[in-house]
């Protein structure tokens, strides 16, 4: 991106065992970001690379990644969908202490405040346990676990994911300093409204709950309206 392009640019951060291809359509439904999608290892481009097990090595891979691509000075938001939310807080204090960064926002998605722990969890349980369990949470299915080869394929990194996201503890007590949107679908089973709206406790400047129509997954049929969202709250 030439250095006197201002637009804000949205790094993205997935959901367990999605990859930086989810976010790519985002580009063509919205011309005033520029989207930044995170790779992470054990998918996609980087399927032969070890996934990540601790956010503490996560945020470290991931913030030098996008160093690397930002290259100039820019001004930053951060979005994360329920492990992407947290992987995006995590990353969004790394950019706050930056001096040649600027981050404007941090939207966080399907996600109770950090500091929150699962009551019932996947990490552990036998294939078929782990599998249902995690649908459960997700209110989907990604019709590839029906295959046995991609089922084969998918499965560790997923696992790697769940493990990640299920182990999570902050890394700091410090509020972020920069205001914070947390967005739940309405229809959410897994993250209730008072859990979304937590993000309130660490959030250093404004805060901001909003919810859209949909469940736990509602970003893949309402991304426009996210979008919008979005761009009207920088």
């Amino acid at each position: 991106m030439p250095p006197d392009d201002r637009r804000t640019t949205l790094v993205c951060l997935p959901f367990a065992g999605a990859g930086a291809s989810f976010f790519r359509p985002w580009s063509q439904l919205n011309e005033s970001l520029h989207i930044l999608p995170l790779r992470l290892p054990g998918r996609e481009r980087l399927i032969d690379a070890a996934p990540y097990r601790e956010v503490g090595e996560a945020t470290e891979g991931l913030f030098q990644d996008l160093v690397e691509q930002l290259g100039e000075t820019h001004r930053v938001a951060f979005f994360g969908h329920s492990l992407g939310a947290v992987l995006a807080y995590e990353l969004a204090h790394r950019v706050a202490a930056a001096p040649d960064l600027e981050l404007l926002r941090l939207f966080v998605s399907g996600s109770p405040e950090p500091c929150t722990r699962r009551p019932r969890r996947a990490t552990g349980l036998p294939d078929d346990e782990f599998l249902a369990r995690v649908s459960e949470f997700a209110g989907y299915s990604h019709e590839a676990l029906n295959d046995p080869e991609m089922r084969e394929l998918i499965l560790p990194t997923l696992r790697a994911d769940v493990e990640l996201h299920e182990s999570y503890t902050p890394s700091t007590e410090q509020p972020l300093d920069a205001p914070v949107t947390s967005i739940r679908g309405t229809d959410d089973t897994l993250v209730d409204s008072d859990a979304a709206a937590g993000w309130a406790k660490v959030a250093g400047q404004d805060f901001e709950y909003v919810e859209i129509p949909g469940g736990h997954m509602y970003l893949t049929d309402h991304t426009p309206a996210l979008l919008r969202l979005i761009v009207s709250s920088l």
